[in-house]
């Protein structure tokens, strides 16, 4: 054929930049054998930038849209339209009408066709478009057809596509059109194939979704669909839906809807036998792209004919296997509360950390908990442990477990794996044994910062590379772990015979305010400290109100006070500065590279705080611990073997307090250690850009650490690798994690299973005790975060990093967390109720409404907008 124009038969999956990715998808699927696609061809994209090149006010509008706001719809709608409009005004040229016309007439003339939009960022791994574009039905003549190839190519700059690709920083001018032109198939059934279960992510399950006539029905939600899942050539659950409308073609051009006879509208639009072979075909499609695919399929007289597949690019990845057997992974970002993807570098660093074999699926890490599940001892430690810090987690596993076959059980033979946090904690209570362990750490560090000062290229890595060892020493010390399972296991005993014995709720979370060395609430606390050193001067505040960039601090000294407000805020980030929102990767901005990240916080504590407030905070909490211990004791020692009873409390009591703070310090060391690596890393780099071996700074993030080695050794990198991997983490970003993930691909959530509620309340877990009402703000990026006293902060997650947020708030609520993460832990430390876990809190509360936490029992209540 001509320039301009492509059979089908002549395209294939690699031409994407000339056909588009539905034209691509369909000329790959004309080459399955068994695939059957409608005969047709495609205008390429060439035709298509030939017509915006020759309409320079195209151009012009084009730069416009492309400095606008994605959130500005009224700008978005205006100047969209106005360039849809002039695409379509164009008078196509002769030479290209022709060259349309001619493969019309050899694909039948007169036939009726399908005209559809096929842009170049359409239907890719990581971003489907799906819908943005346009598709006309039944279009009949030449003229027709011409006229809605313009329309096609107008419908590049929809509203909702122009918004689509602002959000996702596409550039309007890389992205081209080319139309597909097919045969018009007038199908009795039709609809859409899934290889994998769009709702649980399982792999192994096909689902299809049937109606009668052409699929826009049920695309257009008019129809509800029969669905079928079938599993290992068998249909294993089935839904048949009373389908009242079918869309048909009309002799004239064009489609409409019409009533489905009574008769007919409970009956199935497919046998069996045909969802077993469209399942069976769906699978040889999949195989052939090597993902699953989300497919568009008709039945006609003669068979299924495939009008489109496109990758399902919802689904998480499943972590790789080679055995073939079943598996059950855990995330490790739903313990660490970072369930952001991660960068190539910061996974292999997380990885170099931690002993423990860790599994990697979109940018996130797993723990494969396969055996602990098959042997009874472990099996139950596991289960202990985490349906005390996340029954959400609990409840996926029993799910996984209530599973005939999925994990076959395996004797109980006292090898299998021990679960952390299981076995009794043997240290005695000796509040020395923290300051050694803090002590020997900040040591370690300090010779780190002073020995790697000197090392560079090769040698550098090398030495990091051995530091590691180092890090994992001090991380892993079983002295360590026997402090924190002490205090973790002395609140559970705590809060067990307190209840059994007093009646009391969660009596460990006032127990343990304001415990010693607890590094993360000292942070929020600190900051109060800055606000008070800040406060006196009005000039140094009215500046800071107004900072857009990092480089403030220098320009402090200009101002009365501007110097004491400069050396308190260094100082703080002397000792706080390597901190930030999902720290355990490696490659995040850090507090001291960007300190403007906290100075919405700061300027919350010089608003809602009197001076001293740290102190006097700190100190109350330690009071309310003291009184509710000589309370708890008294009451006991009324009881009959109370003096006995008490003599275990108070034990416990010591024990938890001398113990719980230090729950945080090791990975306060631990970020302590990777910002050195960083900064010497990113130095490293630098070096590498004006070598001219790379040409960012940033590219090193997505090397893993080994291959960063070679490339320092060598100074030679693979540009395109790179490359590939910085747009697979733009994919991954867009992804949820699960918190239990199968080897089938199957994402299991768990459930609360409780009817004690009052109706309409969200639950969750109960991790820090109280009852309180107040204003929710919604924060899902800590830099936005605008509090006043009295306020319920509802996030997504929360790390260390979150902390200086809880001074000046009154409840948390989080989508994710445990009894033991980080947010848990100073939410007990300052005494504000607590309910994590509670899903999709952060869409289902809204900004402003009021809400009741209720920390002790475990959900939430919204009492008004």
């Amino acid at each position: 054929m001509g320039s301009y124009v492509l059979d089908l038969r002549e395209i294939d999956q690699t031409q994407v930049a000339i056909v588009g990715g539905k034209g691509a998808h369909l000329g790959e699927l004309a080459r399955i054998d068994g695939v059957r696609v409608p005969a047709g061809f495609c205008v390429t994209t060439d035709a298509f930038r030939r017509i915006v090149a020759d309409t320079s006010s195209i151009g012009d509008r084009l730069d416009r849209l492309a400095g606008l706001d994605p959130g500005d719809r009224d700008a978005i709608r205006t100047l969209s339209a106005e360039v849809r409009q002039a695409v379509e005004g164009i008078t196509i040229p002769d030479d290209l009408a022709a060259e349309i016309t001619g493969a019309l007439d050899r694909l039948g003339a007169g036939i009726p066709c399908a005209v559809r939009s096929s842009a170049t960022a359409e239907d890719l791994p990581g971003t489907s478009f799906a819908g943005q574009q346009d598709t006309y039905l039944n279009v009949v003549g030449p003229a027709a057809v011409l006229e809605h190839i313009g329309r096609c190519w107008a419908s590049l700059f929809t509203e909702r596509a122009v918004t689509y690709r602002l959000r996702n920083g596409f550039d309007h001018r890389k992205v081209h059109m080319a139309v597909v032109v097919q045969r018009m198939v007038f199908p009795r059934a039709s609809g859409v194939l899934f290889t994998a279960d769009p709702v649980t992510s399982n792999r192994k399950t096909t689902c299809v979704e049937a109606t009668f006539g052409l699929g826009e029905a049920l695309v257009s939600g008019l129809v509800n669909a029969d669905v079928y899942q079938v599993r290992d050539e068998g249909i294993v659950a089935r839904t048949i839906a009373t389908k009242q409308l079918a869309t048909r073609a009309l002799p004239g051009g064009g489609t409409e809807e019409q009533p489905v006879e009574v008769a007919r509208q409970d009956e199935p639009a497919l046998t069996d036998a045909q969802v077993v072979a469209l399942a069976r075909l769906g699978r040889r499609i999949e195989a052939h792209f090597g993902r699953p695919q989300d497919i568009e399929w008709c039945l006609a007289e003669d068979g299924f004919q495939v009008v489109q597949s496109r990758p399902i690019t919802t689904l998480f990845p499943v972590p790789e296997t080679e055995d073939g057997a079943n598996h059950v992974y855990v995330s490790v970002g739903h313990q660490q509360m970072m369930t952001d993807a991660m960068t190539p570098l910061g996974l292999s660093v997380w990885q170099l950390t931690t002993p423990r074999p860790m599994a990697e699926a979109g940018g996130r890490l797993f723990v494969d908990v396969t055996r602990h599940l098959a042997a009874p001892t472990s099996r139950a430690g596991l289960l202990e442990v985490s349906g005390k810090s996340d029954p959400l987690m609990r409840d996926a596993l029993q799910t996984v477990l209530d599973r005939d076959g999925f994990i076959p059980s395996v004797p109980d033979d006292g090898s299998g794996e021990r679960v952390a946090g299981a076995t009794p904690a043997t240290i005695e209570t000796d509040p020395d044994v923290v300051t050694e362990l803090i002590e020997r750490s900040e040591a370690s560090i300090a010779a780190l910062e002073r020995d790697i000062r000197s090392k560079s290229g090769p040698e550098l890595l090398e030495f990091i590379l051995a530091d590691f060892q180092e890090l994992r020493r001090i991380l892993f010390d079983p002295r360590s772990h026997q402090v924190i399972a002490a205090g973790m296991q002395a609140a559970w005993w705590l809060n067990e015979h307190l209840r059994y014995w007093l009646g009391e709720k969660d009596a460990a979370d006032t127990l343990t305010l304001s415990v010693p060395h607890n590094v993360t609430a000292e942070m929020g606390l600190a900051l109060l400290d800055v606000a008070d050193v800040i406060r006196p001067h009005p000039g140094v505040v009215e500046f800071l109100r107004d900072v857009d960039d990092d480089g403030f601090l220098d320009k402090l000294p200009e101002f009365e006070g501007g110097t004491e407000a400069r050396d308190a805020i260094v100082a703080y980030l002397d000792k706080y500065g390597m901190r930030c929102v999902g720290e355990i990767d490696i490659t995040r901005l850090r507090w001291r590279e960007r300190p403007t990240t906290l100075l919405p916080m700061l300027l919350s504590n010089i608003r809602n705080f009197e001076p001293g407030a740290g102190a006097r905070r700190f100190e109350q909490g330690r009071q309310q611990a003291w009184a509710k211990e000589q309370e708890v004791l008294a009451r006991l020692r009324k009881r009959p073997d109370g003096e006995q009873e008490a003599e275990q409390v108070k034990r416990m009591i010591d024990r938890v307090r001398t113990f719980a703070g230090y729950r945080e310090y090791p990975k306060y060391g631990m970020i302590s250690r990777y910002f050195v690596y960083k900064q010497a890393l990113l130095a490293e780099a630098g070096r590498l850009v004006r070598a001219g071996v790379l040409g960012d700074e940033e590219d090193i993030f997505f090397l893993r650490f080994e291959e960063l080695r070679e490339v320092v050794r060598t100074n030679q990198v693979d540009g395109e690798l790179i490359e590939r991997r910085r747009e697979e983490f733009r994919s991954y970003q867009a992804l949820t994690p699960p918190r239990v993930l199968t080897s089938d691909g199957e994402a299991i959530a768990g459930a609360y299973h409780r009817d004690d509620l009052p109706p309409g309340a969200l639950v969750g877990l109960p991790v820090s005790a109280g009852v309180v009402e107040g204003r929710a703000r919604v924060v899902l990026d800590m830099a936005d975060a605008d509090l006043e006293p009295g306020d319920i902060l509802v996030t997504a997650h929360t790390d260390p990093s979150w902390s200086p947020l809880f001074v000046a708030i009154a409840g948390l609520v989080t989508e994710v967390g445990g009894m033991m993460t980080h947010g848990a832990v100073i939410a007990r430390e300052y005494g504000l109720p607590a309910v994590v876990g509670v899903d999709h809190a952060t869409r289902v509360i809204e900004d402003g409404q009021r809400i009741r936490v209720h920390g002790t029992d475990g959900y939430v209540e919204i009492l008004a907008p």
